[in-house]
């Protein structure tokens, strides 16, 4: 996915848009399950893929999946950064908020407004730990809390005392070093919370004991957004097949070994593609002659960028290479940041 040198310098002196916060988008309505878009960028010295990943509102294994090979802490001056900002819509209905785990995101459908088109937003989630779950199925949004408090479970004293050597306090109060970071959102499951976090670092990773977590700034946007009764559906889908304007695209992701399946990752595949050939209106189908090697390929590996499915489509690698590079010139969020307060503003690097 390497383009010229030259090209690459061309390109990378362009300016970056300022993106909004969450991921926010019209639902389609011509029987497509895409929305987003893929874009390229080089990140300019001192930036990390974490700064980079929390600037585009996106997780750790989303970026780093997208970017095999390309280090974390120092990507390099001129190396391009793929931002897998495209997304497949979770099965529907879409309504309320569902979060799908494997994807480690979640996606929050609010009620259309009148004359206006239906939206849906979305944000990246840390999920539980090994060893730990959140429930699936439905439930809702039971109550909400600004400054939460946190009273730490016997359990999970005992964990980080066993796996850390360091013994938790019992109690955490409100405030930017809290877990539970400024706004916490509970839902009809036992103990498990929607909320921010005091590490935003992690966001995309396995770091909770089965609450999902957010960054600062998107909890304080969807917060307000929520009211009571909100439903939340909560799926295990490791496999996304969606129609992307006339493209048969497909997006995988690791399984969660706490949600145990007899079926491959490949039969998942099948199962999904047959599913949403059956739900999808003749008239936007696609051409189906699809490269099942390509397929094989997705469901053996982890694949946040949804790939065209079909023969007549360029495989990612090529399609990536198509796109645009540019320049992302932010000064970095820096490790001040990693702590449930909002961020500062951050200027353009000079």
């Amino acid at each position: 996915m390497q383009r010229s040198f030259l090209t690459t310098v061309i390109c990378a002196l362009g300016w970056l848009s300022q993106p909004t916060l969450a991921a926010t988008f019209d639902l389609p309505t011509d029987g497509s399950s895409v929305v987003g878009q893929v874009r390229v960028v080089v990140p300019s010295k001192g930036n990390t893929l974490l700064d980079v990943m929390r600037h585009f509102d996106i997780g750790y294994e989303e970026i780093t999946t997208a970017n095999p090979g390309v280090s974390v802490w120092t990507p390099g001056e001129f190396t391009q950064v793929v931002i897998p900002t495209q997304f497949i819509l979770p099965p529907k209905p879409w309504q309320g908020i569902v979060i799908n785990i494997p994807q480690r995101r979640l996606y929050y459908f609010p009620p259309a407004k009148k004359g206006q088109a239906a939206k849906v937003l979305t944000y990246p989630i840390s999920i539980a730990r090994e060893g730990w779950s959140t429930p699936l199925g439905e439930t809702r949004i039971v109550a909400k809390y600004k400054d939460p408090s946190w009273f730490v479970p016997k359990s999970i004293k005992e964990e980080h005392l066993r796996d850390e050597g360091v013994e938790l306090p019992e109690y955490f109060p409100p405030g930017p070093d809290n877990p539970m970071g400024m706004l916490a959102m509970k839902t009809g499951f036992a103990g498990i919370f929607i909320h921010a976090t005091n590490r935003p670092w992690g966001i995309g990773l396995r770091t909770s004991h089965g609450c999902l977590h957010l960054y600062p700034e998107d909890a304080a946007e969807i917060f307000p957004l929520l009211g009571q009764n909100t439903p939340v559906k909560v799926i295990d889908e490791p496999v996304l097949v969606g129609n992307d304007r006339g493209r048969w695209v497909m997006a995988t992701y690791q399984p969660v070994a706490e949600y145990p399946n007899s079926l491959s990752l490949f039969s998942r595949a099948l199962l999904r593609l047959g599913q949403q050939l059956a739900q999808t209106p003749v008239q936007a189908l696609p051409r189906n002659d699809f490269d099942w090697g390509r397929v094989q390929a997705i469901a053996s590996k982890p694949q946040s960028i949804p790939v065209a499915l079909t023969q007549d489509q360029l495989g990612v690698a090529a399609w990536v290479d198509t796109l645009p590079v540019e320049r992302y010139d932010y000064a970095p969020y820096g490790m001040d940041a990693n702590n449930a307060q909002l961020p500062e503003p951050r200027p353009r690097q000079q």
